[in-house]
């Protein structure tokens, strides 16, 4: 599973989370190493990122990775402290399956990552 997050105490509580529910996590601190980790290894379950991240923002990460074969199957969660709704609108049209606003409860972000993992699986 593959986190991205420039916030490590959320980068922290996802991977936590993810590695409680069996999972094991790829950490990135922005959207170059989530765009590295992508090319060191295209075998992620899902991902989780953030929208707003220095470098690469989350949905160009996700707009990238539907233009690629080997990562077009791979799910997408979004996240963000970000008020404005046209972010999540954009993260849709970029192909994110499931969005999820901060702050979010530890039984909000366990519900949306078995959606995304059930997607995945599916």
């Amino acid at each position: 599973m593959l986190v991205a997050d420039d916030d490590p105490a959320i980068l922290r509580l996802v991977s936590m989370i993810l590695e409680k529910e069996g999972f094991s996590v790829v950490g990135a601190r922005d959207g170059k190493e989530a765009y590295k980790a992508l090319q060191d290894d295209a075998n992620f379950t899902a991902a989780v990122f953030d929208v707003v991240m220095p470098h690469i923002q989350g949905p160009e990460l996700v707009r990238y990775m539907r233009t690629e074969k080997r990562f077009m199957k791979i799910p997408v969660m979004m996240m963000t402290a970000e008020q404005d709704p046209k972010l999540s609108k954009e993260s849709f049209e970029a192909g994110a399956v499931v969005f999820l606003p901060k702050p979010f409860t530890t039984v909000q972000l366990q519900t949306m990552l078995r959606m995304l993992v059930n997607k995945a699986r599916a």
